[in-house]
């Protein structure tokens, strides 16, 4: 099933499996989201929970028991709620369940909150923990866009990001599927960064935001049509297109998580990146994406 949400300037459609954003189109036809081609990567904008990226081994322990996992964890291959909805606004929920709990072994209420205004699409997550123990997780987003978007003849490298505050910015190298944040570089991005396919040769750009608000603008020469997302309190950043392969899509990723970085020794509370959420308690993100 399909929850759509609708103004005078964009449609936009959401799956029920997954809470999925899978189109966003403008009244004149631009089709904004990567139409999930499996071709290349059979997915929209999966939503990223209890992990981001990948697991040491694909697993990990909590009060000495051991649980596997795969990469961006199981919310995305699961069927949510639909618990509210307005011509402009939608509210779907996931909830624990036996099935979740043979791989995280945590009570939990998830809610991802879509809202529709002028040209902007607000994407909220509330992770609520119902339970007397602190919970622990990670969460991110992994919205496509198609690139080109209107000019047919265009393609990845007639694209460019742009990063607001202009700064250097730390950049996180992947020793893949693993971050290896010692070695961690800078990434001058005072101007726009050109995209290439060599530039993900290695897997995503991962930038440490630092919790600061950031806008990144992915849009080019071609024509006047583009995304800027605003990520307002998120300590990491991935840009994602697959490598060798030409997709025509590019990922901007806000993540409130990572990879299990290189040493990591399986530990989910010594996890590079995890939440610690205490009982009772209720963690708010969300990012903007406006469409031109």
């Amino acid at each position: 099933m399909t929850v759509e949400l609708k103004n005078d300037y964009l449609t936009v459609q959401i799956n029920e499996a997954g809470a999925e954003l899978s189109s966003v189109r403008s009244a004149d036809g631009i089709e904004y989201m990567w139409q999930a081609d499996a071709k290349y990567w059979g997915r929209h904008a999966p939503v990223l929970f209890p992990i981001v990226g990948r697991l040491k081994d694909d697993q990990y322990t909590v009060a000495g028991q051991s649980y596997a996992m795969g990469q961006h964890g199981f919310a995305r291959d699961h069927v949510f709620t639909v618990v509210s909805q307005t011509a402009t606004s939608a509210v779907l929920e996931l909830t624990d369940s036996s099935e979740t709990r043979q791989r995280y072994p945590y009570a939990f209420r998830l809610r991802l909150h879509y809202t529709l205004t002028e040209h902007q699409l607000t994407v909220g997550y509330d992770v609520h923990n119902p339970a007397n123990q602190d919970l622990l997780f990670s969460i991110g987003g992994h919205p496509a866009f198609n690139v080109p978007l209107a000019d047919p003849v265009g393609q990845l490298s007639n694209y460019h990001v742009t990063v607001a505050p202009k700064r250097v910015y730390e950049h996180i190298p992947l020793q893949a599927p693993l971050n290896d944040a010692a070695n961690a570089d800078d990434l001058d991005l005072t101007k726009p960064l050109p995209l290439t396919r060599e530039l993900f040769k290695d897997d995503a750009i991962i930038l440490n935001l630092e919790h600061r608000e950031t806008t990144l603008m992915l849009s080019s020469d071609l024509d006047d049509h583009g995304v800027a997302m605003t990520i307002e309190d998120a300590p990491y950043v991935g840009l994602w297109s697959p490598y060798p392969a030409e997709a025509p899509f590019v990922c901007l990723e806000p993540w409130w998580g990572i990879a299990d970085n290189v040493q990591a020794d399986g530990q989910l509370s010594h996890k590079m990146g995890i939440n610690r959420l205490a009982p009772k308690q209720t963690f708010n993100a969300q990012y903007d994406v406006k469409f031109f």
